[in-house]
């Protein structure tokens, strides 16, 4: 059971839980937003959502109703104020022995796993154990989702495969994923399949339970992790800025060619354990190859990019990166092409600096708050500007650049400054600027002969050009 405002909750489930939320956020949400949300919470196996509906949502939504229903997610409307925290005390009480139950279950399949992982049984054997106390279909699946062991309970046909890859769900089967590090490093998931008429909850539970035996039947079975144990101990090198022959030994333990071109990613979010799986499985399709190690509330990895076009395949790099799930406050940045192992802590440094970046000028400028995923090549001319010049010297250079432009917006509560940075920034070009800006092409114009009077002319003649524009840049970090 879980309560929250937050329309971006579905990453933060596991699934099976019972969603309370005050209706708040929904009432100022669009229609079609709405409508994703019943699609997110019901892709993660959320049991049931209870919405309060009062002042601000006076009824639940007809196209929230049925998407609800066309998603089998139950939807219950709360026509009172109801306590939350009174509910979840009474329906948590009536849980307690069922808990139990299903806890005593759970170990002792934990404890049949151990005794056939002593016995030398194999990880389908092993995984047999599980599957038999859970009736569920069982598989441990690779990041990249080949399956590496697999069982059924017994008179159960598991499904059919393809390419080695984990079968198709059955019809109305709840489908449970839990990660299997080894060493600290995922190196697997755990996949149920759990039937509608059995306890979904039970499987959770003992998968969970499960992970330790399984991550040690691996590492006997298997002998897995070396690579990515020194994948891990690679980026820890990268980032503490090592020597390169550090570096080049570490990479050639991880599999990773010293010479190859690379870039650094950097994701930030205070869930990065959590997003580690879709990133790994992300970087595995993207990447040629690839290591990752997080800390704290920081993921960081290096990819291996196409030997014949670098510079290609770090943009798809990029493009890849925005497939990762939304999740409110996550930042990641891409650092610019290195040529290889050595050069792989600065592509790491320049991608932290870009984040830095991008938030400042994100708050000083139009659109809110940083875009999930940037690249540290946009931000080039704020990065060396920041490594050579203090910011006395920066702030000078802007005041000498734009003075009477920066007087004006003060006294006027105008913001010029913003029109002549999107519009050095789309070329120049007047109907492009508009564009972003959302104003109309004639208001632009009259903007930017306002912007020119104040600046000594249209900086395409004055030959001002690339000085108003990195000073108009570096006045955004400010």
């Amino acid at each position: 059971m879980h309560s929250s405002e937050i329309l971006d909750i579905a990453p933060l489930l596991d699934g099976g839980e019972l969603l309370l939320t005050g209706g708040e956020a929904l009432a100022l949400a669009s229609e079609d937003r709405r409508v994703a949300y019943i699609h997110q919470l019901a892709e993660r196996g959320v049991a049931a959502l209870a919405i309060e509906t009062g002042v601000a949502l006076p009824s639940l939504p007809s196209l929230m109703v049925s998407a609800a229903e066309a998603a089998g997610l139950p939807l219950i409307e709360l026509r009172k104020v109801v306590p939350f925290v009174s509910v979840m005390q009474a329906i948590n009480s009536s849980l307690v022995s069922e808990s139990v139950s299903q806890l005593r279950r759970a170990d002792e399949a934990s404890h049949a796993m151990a005794v056939e992982l002593a016995h030398g049984g194999s990880l389908d054997r092993i995984l047999a154990v599980l599957a038999g106390i859970t009736h569920a279909e069982v598989a441990l699946a690779s990041l990249t989702g080949v399956t590496l062991a697999s069982a059924a309970p017994e008179n159960t046909v598991v499904g059919d495969t393809v390419g080695g890859s984990i079968p198709a769900p059955q019809e109305h089967a709840r489908l449970i994923r839990i990660d299997v590090p080894v060493r600290g490093i995922l190196a697997a998931q755990l996949v149920l399949r759990v039937p509608a008429d059995e306890d979904e909850n039970l499987a959770r539970t003992a998968g969970k339970r499960s992970v330790d035996i399984l991550a040690l039947a691996m590492l006997q079975r298997m002998s897995p992790g070396l690579r990515e144990v020194a994948g891990a101990a690679l980026i820890r090198a990268v980032d503490s800025g090592s020597q390169p022959w550090r570096l080049q030994q570490l990479a050639s333990a991880a599999g990773i060619p010293a010479s190859a071109p690379l870039a650094a990613v950097v994701v930030r979010s205070d869930l990065s354990q959590q997003l580690r799986s879709s990133v790994e499985q992300l970087l595995a399709r993207a990447a040629r190859f690839h290591a990752s190690y997080v800390d704290n509330a920081e993921l960081l990895a290096i990819v291996g990019l196409a030997g014949d076009a670098p510079e290609e395949s770090r943009q798809r790099l990029l493009a890849a990166l925005l497939e990762l799930p939304a999740i409110d406050g996550m930042q990641a940045a891409v650092g610019p092409l290195a040529t290889g192992i050595s050069d792989a802590p600065w592509s790491l440094s320049e991608a932290k600096l870009t984040l830095e970046l991008a938030a400042s000028r994100e708050k000083s400028g139009p659109g809110g708050g940083p875009h999930p995923v940037v690249d540290a090549e946009a931000f080039a001319v704020e990065r060396l500007s920041v490594q050579s010049l203090d910011p006395d010297q920066r702030r000078t250079f802007v005041r000498q650049q734009l003075g009477a432009l920066l007087d004006h917006d003060a006294q006027r509560h105008s913001r010029l400054l913003d029109t002549l940075a999107v519009w050095m920034d789309s070329g120049c070009n007047t109907a492009h600027a508009a564009r972003e800006l959302h104003v109309e092409r004639q208001s632009m114009h009259q903007r930017l002969r306002r912007i020119f009077d104040l600046c000594g002319g249209d900086p395409r003649t004055t030959g001002r050009l690339a000085a108003l524009h990195l000073a108009a840049r570096l006045a955004r970090l400010s």
